[in-house]
């Protein structure tokens, strides 16, 4: 039985695609990275705007929400470059062929 997150998935469905473990594997990997990457660039930009504040002063209530959105949005990038892995990983197990080798040859 393969387990997604919380659930587990029935023995058919995990018979008939035999790289969901693997699949899933790669996401939870990918959604880890996203929360270091969060973590990270928001104390990594929390971090910078102290040292900038001490030449510049400036008010702090501003300097976490400015963290967070950074982080925010590099946490997203990170993110949704993991996830289009794992999808091309996905397309590759169960045809065999990447997204890319699928397009090719064909003309308009």
């Amino acid at each position: 039985m393969v387990n997604l997150g919380l659930s587990r998935v029935d023995d058919a469905v995990a018979a008939k695609h035999p790289g969901l473990g693997e699949y899933a594997a790669c996401q939870s990997n990918a959604f880890m990275k996203g929360v270091l990457t969060f973590v990270a660039g928001t104390s990594g930009t929390f971090g910078l705007q102290i040292l900038i504040q001490r030449k510049f002063p400036y008010p702090m209530q501003w300097s976490v929400l400015a963290a967070v959105v950074a982080g925010s949005v590099a946490s997203y990038g990170v993110t949704r470059a993991e996830t289009q892995k794992c999808s091309n990983l996905w397309l590759f197990l169960e045809t065999g062929q990447l997204p890319r080798d699928r397009d090719t040859g064909q003309s308009r």
